[in-house]
Parts: C-alpha cells; sequence; structure tokens
C-alpha cells in the first residue's frame, strides 16, 4: 500500500509538471493502486458503488492502456487509465435512503485521500475549469437504448451545474429508441440544453474542458480528439438557471451512470420515479477515463501539449 504522503508528493509532482494553475489534479499517477480506491487513498472519493467494494468496478491500468496524449507528450505516460464499469450489483444506497434500484452506477468524485468538502470550495470559485478525456471500453460496451450521465458537477439538489450525457435521454413514455443521437456525447447545461454534441467514435480518446464562471454563471467548452490541442467548440455563454453561491456548488464526478426505461408494468406514479424503478438489463458495461483535472482560468486555458488559450 502506498502511503498517502506519497501520493501527495507524485500528485504535487504532476501540477508542477503539467501546469502551475492546476487545483486538483486526478490524472490516476503511476503509483495509485485498485486497493487505493478501495480506501479513498489519493485523488479520487469512491463511495458511490454497489455493493461490493470499489476495485470490483473501478481499477487503474498500469502499463496495459495508453493515456489520452494530450498531457503525456514523451515516450512514457505519466498516468494511468482508469476503468469505471457498472454491472447488476451497482445498486447505490445514500445514507438514510432507499436503494436506487432505478440506477446502476458507479461514481468517481474528486477528493484528496477521502476529504472534498473543502475542495469545493477552491474548484468552485471564480473561474476554473474541468477536464476530463473519455475512451470507449470496447470489452464492456454500452446499452445506447438508455441514458447516460457520465461527468458532471452535482450540488445538493441534484441538479447539474453542467452535464455530459451519453445514449437515449429518459423519457415518459419511452419514445422511439435508440434515440438518432444516442452514440452523440452531449454537453448540457444547467437547464439541459445541448451547448455542444459530436460522435463517441471508437478508438479514440475524446479531451474536453468546460469554464465555468462561478460568479458570471456562464460556461465555455472546448474539445478535441487524441493529441490534437482543445479548441473552443462553444463560445461564452450564460447559465442562469445554476444557483448563485455555495448552493450552486457541488461534488466533481466522472462516472458510469444508467438510467432506466421506463417499465410499462409499474403503475403511473413508479413510471416517473426514474431513481428508484424501471427496466435494467444488469449487463457488465463501461468507460476509460484520463486526463482528469481542474484547474484555475486565471492564467489561460490549457489546450494541451503545453499551449494555452482563452475563451
Amino acid at each position: 500500500m502506498h502511503t498517502h504522503s506519497s501520493l501527495a508528493i507524485l500528485a504535487g509532482w504532476f501540477a508542477s509538471v503539467f501546469a502551475t494553475s492546476v487545483i486538483w489534479d486526478g490524472r490516476a499517477p503511476l503509483n495509485l493502486t485498485d486497493a487505493d480506491l478501495d480506501t479513498s487513498t489519493g485523488p479520487f472519493l469512491t463511495v458511490v458503488k454497489g455493493s461490493e467494494k470499489a476495485s470490483h468496478y473501478s481499477h487503474v491500468l498500469g502499463k496495459s492502456k495508453l493515456p489520452t496524449p494530450l498531457w503525456n507528450e514523451g515516450i512514457l505516460p505519466r498516468e494511468q487509465v482508469v476503468s469505471v464499469t457498472i454491472d447488476n450489483s451497482s445498486v447505490f444506497v445514500p445514507g438514510g435512503g432507499a436503494p436506487q434500484f432505478g440506477f446502476r452506477r458507479t461514481d468517481i468524485i474528486a477528493a484528496v485521500n477521502g476529504e472534498h468538502t473543502e475542495l469545493i470550495t477552491r474548484m468552485e470559485e471564480n473561474k476554473t475549469v474541468f477536464h476530463f478525456s473519455i475512451q470507449k471500453d470496447d470489452v464492456h460496451p454500452l446499452n445506447y437504448t438508455h441514458e447516460y450521465q457520465i461527468v458532471f458537477i452535482e450540488p445538493n439538489d441534484g441538479s447539474h451545474v453542467f452535464g455530459i450525457q451519453l445514449g437515449s435521454p429518459f423519457t415518459n413514455p419511452t419514445g422511439p429508441l435508440p434515440a438518432p443521437n444516442a452514440h452523440s456525447f452531449k454537453v448540457l447545461d444547467h437547464a439541459l440544453n445541448v451547448l455542444f454534441a459530436t460522435p463517441f467514435i471508437p478508438r479514440a480518446w475524446h479531451n474536453f474542458a468546460v469554464e465555468v464562471d462561478w460568479s458570471d454563471r456562464t460556461l465555455a467548452v472546448w474539445y478535441s480528439r487524441n493529441a490534437e490541442l482543445l479548441e473552443l467548440v462553444k463560445d461564452t455563454t450564460p447559465n442562469p438557471t445554476a444557483a448563485e453561491g455555495p448552493d450552486g456548488q457541488g461534488d466533481f464526478h466522472f462516472t458510469v451512470l444508467k438510467l432506466p426505461i421506463v417499465n410499462p408494468e409499474d403503475s403511473a406514479e413508479d413510471q416517473g420515479d426514474v431513481v428508484h424503478h424501471g427496466i435494467q438489463e444488469g449487463t457488465t458495461e463501461g468507460l476509460l477515463y484520463s486526463g482528469v483535472f481542474v484547474e484555475s482560468a486565471s492564467g489561460g486555458i490549457s489546450r494541451g501539449l503545453g499551449a494555452v488559450g482563452r475563451a
């Protein structure tokens, strides 16, 4: 088991190599282990999951998979890819709440050795940028007849400051499946408007950066594939329905959160309860993540390979 101090030292080395403005670095250090995931040691809080230990659902992949090249120029990568999966046991039971039988979910939450409350206040003031790269897991494919919420910031009211969606959006009653844009990423604002969409092509790293202005309540979106530098794909746009101040702040999640399909045999009331009811197949499904970090936008936005831009 690696010590907290060794992980902290390596995290600090990451920050110095990549950008001095990094607030939280979730690019999994090379010495992070699956056992660390079980104890939320290092940059991830791993308690939002099913009944098995965290390493049943999430893994660091060592040298077996190359991360996005955007932050890993050179011969040797500086981070590990993180695999996030769900199966039929992925039913989260929140403290004091009912099991979320409608969902199948495994969430990884930004933290520092399990602490996330103070981190939220540092990540979510002024202008900050949330970076993440996503690749298909060919061994554990998604079922695009379902909706997946995969990256988001979640305040206490359960809304999302912004969100990344895949699959067919949940509707009641259920419409034609899969939806026409099911195989595309959709970047959503707080009111669920689509700010940007792009096909989820296989065998490519899809790099995103979402800039959040916490004072003016605006969003901007950057995107690229593989080693291409991030490009601005959605200029600064209002996000007015997001709450102001602490009420609008929340944990930063990257996940596989699969919503159900309405069960026609359920009561009308239960059909509308997406959290606790609906159809799930129980298959093992997953996504691959790398390049996850949060930076201040005060010095610009890291576009990759040492380049900096501004929205």
